[in-house]
């Protein structure tokens, strides 16, 4: 009884023994592949066009004070428009600005809207339009940090500018994106140069897959066409970008490493330039896939029923008047305060205080 005791021992302490070995060489290996994977990765990321004299994390804003948190990152994307048929200068003209959050508090990501035809105080220009800011002398990415840190508060970490080549092959390349299309966009979209190559104007109303020209062409649309949900105009047009980013997100993140690595190669070479150091890009998307969900909370700026549209104001013609303290408010509670719960983001003013009176 007591030699099989001892056997039964000896047997326990050896299965122990290789299984911390087996756990030891399997650390070892996952350290290794992990590092394989970083210095792939690292690769790719070497091909961005780096901007490091615009480094919005370290750029100093003066007296402007903005509201920051450390679990919470918010990255400038600008989709901008270098057509040459349009005339646009070198710089280009902001035709998508977005703020794209990283939650790590309330394990949630966030994508806003700024609508570019929104009347804004350009620090140092006055009142213009918030696509403006490239048009100026001192104007680019610099100058949009401070427009949007002047008017809302919100810190940025950093930002990620894309032309409309990046959109076109970063679609094809995760395959094409599945969209709704109303009766109204679909007609558009077949009947305009909006999707520039003709062969491809064939979608059709209800659910298509959109190849890149085709995406590209549907986040475009501004004119008097309706979403699923009836928004039209440049509330409509928002919408399907943030819709494409959601689409084009899912497909991506149930892609295997390798995959995005390839798909990265393709798109990042020659059409995105970035203040972000490869270590924060590294950081950030693990972080993405840490947080186990493809869900993006959106809200656009200025929000329905806090702004007032001017079809005549001044030399700017049409342009959206946002009421600057309600906007600001809605934007830091969605940012820094929403935790992903309910359907969607419900703003809430706060009520003023109401005046008392000392009893006689």
């Amino acid at each position: 009884m007591a030699k099989n005791k001892k056997k039964q021992r000896k047997r326990g302490k050896l299965w122990k023994k290789i299984v911390l070995s087996l756990l030891l060489c399997l650390s070892i290996l996952g350290g290794f592949f992990a590092a394989r994977a970083q210095i792939a990765m690292t690769e790719v990321l070497d091909s961005v066009n780096r901007d490091e004299e615009n480094v919005l994390a370290d750029m100093d804003l003066g007296d402007i004070k903005v509201h920051s948190d450390n679990k919470i990152i918010n990255i400038l994307l600008i989709g901008n428009d270098y057509r040459k048929e349009k005339l646009y200068t070198a710089s280009g003209i902001p035709d998508t600005v977005m703020i794209a959050t990283l939650d790590s508090k309330h394990k949630t990501l966030k994508l806003t809207s700024l609508m570019r035809d929104m009347v804004l105080e350009i620090p140092g220009h006055g009142e213009n339009r918030l696509n403006s800011v490239f048009g100026y002398s001192d104007g680019g990415v610099e100058l949009l940090y401070r427009t949007i840190a002047q008017n809302f508060g919100i810190q940025l970490d950093g930002y990620v500018e894309v032309g409309f080549k990046a959109v076109k092959k970063l679609v094809n390349e995760v395959g094409g994106i599945e969209v709704e299309l109303t009766e109204s966009e679909a007609n558009y979209l077949n009947t305009t140069n909006y999707i520039r190559t003709k062969k491809f104007r064939n979608v059709k109303e209800g659910k298509n897959t959109l190849n890149g020209a085709q995406a590209l062409g549907y986040c475009r649309i501004r004119k008097t066409v309706y979403t699923p949900d009836g928004l039209t105009d440049d509330y409509g047009r928002t919408w399907r970008q943030r819709n494409a980013i959601n689409a084009i997100f899912a497909k991506v993140k149930k892609m295997p490493l390798s995959r995005w690595l390839e798909i990265a190669k393709v798109v990042l070479n020659g059409y995105v330039r970035t203040d972000l150091t490869n270590d924060a890009i590294i950081s950030y998307a693990t972080d993405v896939m840490g947080l186990g969900t493809t869900k993006i909370h959106q809200l656009q700026i200025p929000m329905n029923n806090y702004y007032e549209n001017d079809p005549d104001y001044g030399s700017l013609g049409d342009v959206l008047i946002p009421d600057i303290p309600n906007n600001s408010a809605a934007l830091n509670a969605f940012v820094f305060d929403y935790d992903g719960s309910g359907e969607e983001f419900e703003y809430q003013p706060e009520q003023p205080d109401e005046e008392t009176t000392d009893p006689q």
